[in-house]
């Protein structure tokens, strides 16, 4: 064993025993979508005094933090998003209403005189005609009320206690900054000059113009004197959820600048803990299927590579628990994706290696599959930075859990490249010393073709003779997907339209027109109802806020039975048009960045031929989406780019080929140099894509309806990604080479000019 080989082996060893220790010892963060519970957007929004800047958001974020404590969610979660963004996760709550009565307070807490009862129909003075401020108190009496003499920005803590020695039960207590302390003691000193019992003696407590409190001023308090700022108590017939409520809002109540509700999803804990159990079941049967199927391709090297894989699935997984990664239910599917993908780089490497025992039979099986690997460096890299450049744009022009399928996503190459090259090499580079297996070529599974190699030597299809034929299939294959979404149209998600997606489970079957009268006779005409058997209704309606949604949950329930909502999602009109407008943003920038990497890796003809593949797949998958009618949405999104990333990953294994054989074959025609790459990739590009497609049918078909369209999107995506690699991309960088190279002279003229020798189309400097 060579000294590289026993560096390899210890770095493995090392990074195994840590993803282990990290594996069995901590616990992974789980996003809502896979726990249950709520997640709101908030956008602060600017008041006629105040700009929602950085600062002014962090501040509304301490303030909301102190009211989500009273909720008493276990670690619930409040982060900034941009500039005016506030993120709150609150696990285990399935009720929105809850959070959103404490949350959604968005007026300012405001402190006011009263000006005494106001008789009823009195909204003006008598004396300026002026309009007042009427509210009614905590009876319902209405009180005709100052202007605001005192903010709640001057509130610097409210406490709720039980007031036992002077029989005065539960107790607010107010505590005032230094100069809103003055003014609190000033109005109440004025309010104490008038009698007890009058209702000047109040001083009203207004939040969201809803009188919370209005406590008369202590007779034993004299007139002018008021209440000291450290020491005021508000009594009076509390019940200790009252008390503790009323404090909550008189402390919290002090927003910098009012929020809006402008994305809310809640899920059910049941659809995360079936989502989970659901993606354990694919990435295990999709697994072992993948690993089957190396192994049987490749024998002894196959079941190596089979060891690595589940080294992978160990390092990916510590890796995203030990950087504290939330893992979310996209997230959750792009691990088990990456498991699938995770194969590429061994399939590589090792039909390379089985090129070098094809050319050379007499060389060893060290030197071959030494040589394999550097062979099949060049393109193992490249294909793996343009997918990390797919999950980058996934978290920069993601939102919400594409960014965790980005992330996820990245890890997952990282890991997958360690697996091949480092794991995967020193398990293979030893068995490769042994000489049984040297000598026993059945038993290593490279030192003899494989069938499909065998069969496309013997055959050797004249495949570009005629590029164009190929563009024109791959054009009607793009019409047929542009008619699907010309005629059907594309069936928008509500993360792109604005709007709220509901769906319950009931106990009694409901049809879909038993479902849909009800909801009418409840006044919720304009509802979308779909159903997926087994009880699970679907519901899509416009502008809806959580009374709306309580009120269609016990609609449903007068037919349906038992009704529990599963999944809740509400996305306001102005983010919905935000996230279009960022998706069309990310798949622009994906086609640039893909455009502007493979024209520094290759030659331009070369990029542009794997972008006209990639937008190719773009269109065909949303065109099969809008045939079959299934929602576009941010998994979606997520699982677009994905292919993106693919595509480009196929193109580029065929071009880094075409680029090596060109560089060892100057004078051979580009159409038969590319004719060969293509051969020669062909067993690598089936392999891979059916090491894939096992997940994804795995994933299809165990996943449920919460990761059947991302699947299904992939299927497509992988199986038209196959087909454009070859039979787009190469064709179409033949045309464009073919029509940018200076025809030869013509005949009958001179041509004794001197001219500067003729560029080689293909040399760009690259070398290998």
């Amino acid at each position: 064993m060579t000294r590289a080989t026993t560096v390899r082996a210890v770095l493995a060893a090392a990074v195994l025993l840590v993803s282990v220790f990290i594996t069995l010892t901590m616990s992974p963060r789980l996003g809502l979508d896979l726990q249950g519970g709520t997640r709101m957007v908030l956008q602060a929004k600017d008041s006629a005094t105040v700009e929602a800047d950085r600062e002014t958001t962090d501040r509304t974020l301490e303030v909301l933090r102190q009211r989500i404590d009273s909720l008493g969610v276990a670690e619930p979660v409040l982060t900034r998003s941009g500039e005016d963004r506030i993120i709150v996760e609150l696990p285990d709550v399935q009720d929105p209403r809850q959070a959103a009565a404490v949350i959604g307070r968005t007026a300012q807490l405001s402190f006011h005189e009263v000006l005494g009862a106001a008789p009823p129909g009195t909204d003006t003075a008598p004396e300026t005609g002026e309009k007042r401020l009427i509210l009614p108190d905590e009876q319902g009496t209405r009180l005709d009320l100052g202007p605001v003499r005192l903010s709640g920005a001057g509130v610097k803590d409210a406490t709720a206690f039980f007031e036992a020695q002077q029989a005065a039960g539960w107790t607010v207590k107010l505590d005032f900054h230094k100069d809103a302390g003055k003014d609190w003691t000033k109005l109440t000193g004025e309010a104490a000059c008038h009698p007890a019992g009058d209702e000047r003696r109040r001083v009203a407590i207004v939040l969201d113009e809803k009188v919370i409190s209005s406590p008369q001023v202590d007779p034993s308090v004299g007139c002018q004197a008021g209440l000291p700022s450290g020491g005021t108590q508000i009594t009076g017939s509390f019940t200790a959820k009252e008390a503790r409520d009323l404090a909550l809002l008189i402390k919290g109540g002090a927003l910098p600048v009012p929020v809006e509700i402008v994305e809310q999803r809640t899920v059910g804990p049941t659809l995360g803990a079936a989502a989970i159990d659901a993606s354990a079941q694919a990435a295990l049967i999709g697994a072992a299927a993948t690993a089957l199927f190396i192994t049987f391709v490749y024998r002894l090297f196959g079941a190596l590579a089979a060891v690595a894989l589940a080294a992978y699935g160990v390092i990916s997984y510590a890796a995203l628990v030990g950087l504290g990664v939330t893992l979310t239910l996209p997230g959750l599917a792009g691990f088990v994706l990456a498991i699938g993908m995770a194969v590429d780089a061994n399939v590589l490497v090792f039909e390379r290696a089985r090129e070098e025992c094809q050319d050379r039979p007499t060389r060893s099986l060290r030197s071959a599959l030494t040589t394999g690997f550097q062979k099949a460096f060049s393109a193992v890299a490249d294909s793996n930075i343009t997918t990390l450049l797919a999950a980058g744009l996934l978290f920069f022009l993601g939102s919400g859990p594409v960014k965790g399928f980005g992330v996820t996503l990245a890890i997952g190459v990282i890991a997958s490249m360690f697996s091949a090259l480092v794991i995967a090499r020193a398990l293979t580079e030893i068995a490769a010393g042994s000489r049984f297996v040297s000598d026993y070529r059945g038993v290593n599974g490279i030192a003899r073709p494989g069938s499909v190699r065998t069969w496309l030597t013997r055959k050797d299809p004249q495949l570009f003779r005629k590029p164009v034929q190929w563009l024109v299939i791959s054009t009607v294959m793009v019409a047929v997907a542009v008619a699907g979404i010309v005629v059907r149209g594309v069936d928008l998600g509500v993360e792109f339209t604005g709007g709220r997606l509901v769906e319950y489970s009931t106990s009694r079957p409901v049809d879909v027109e038993t479902a849909r009268s009800t909801l009418a006779d409840a006044g919720f005409n304009d509802a979308e109802i779909t159903t997926a058997g087994d009880g699970d209704i679907s519901v899509r309606t416009g502008k809806l806020d959580n009374d709306g949604e309580h009120a269609l949950r016990t609609a449903l329930a007068t037919e349906g039975g038992e009704t529990t909502k599963v999944r809740d999602e509400l996305i306001g009109p102005s983010l919905g048009d935000e996230l279009r407008r960022s998706a069309l943003i990310a798949l622009g920038v994906a086609v640039l960045v893909q455009l502007a990497y493979l024209a520094v890796r290759f030659r331009w003809t070369f990029a542009v031929g794997s972008v006209i593949a990639m937008v190719h797949d773009v269109i065909i998958v949303v065109g099969a989406f809008a045939w079959l009618g299934r929602p576009v949405d941010g998994i979606f999104l997520a699982a677009l780019l994905t292919v993106i990333g693919y595509s480009v990953n196929d193109s580029v294994v065929v071009f880094d080929r075409v680029r090596e054989l060109w560089a060892g074959n100057r004078k051979t025609p580009l159409a038969t140099i590319a004719r060969r790459a293509v051969l020669q990739t062909v067993p690598r590009t089936v392999n891979t894509g059916m090491g894939a497609l096992f997940i994804l049918v795995a994933l299809a078909v165990l996943g449920g309806d919460s990761l059947a369209d991302f699947a299904l999107a992939l299927l497509i995506g992988i199986v038209v990604g196959t087909w454009s690699s070859v039979f787009t991309a190469v064709p179409g960088a033949l045309v464009l080479e073919r029509t940018t190279t200076a025809p030869p002279p013509v005949p009958g003229k001179s041509s004794r000019r001197a001219r500067a020798p003729r560029r080689d189309p293909l040399d760009n400097g690259a070398r290998v």
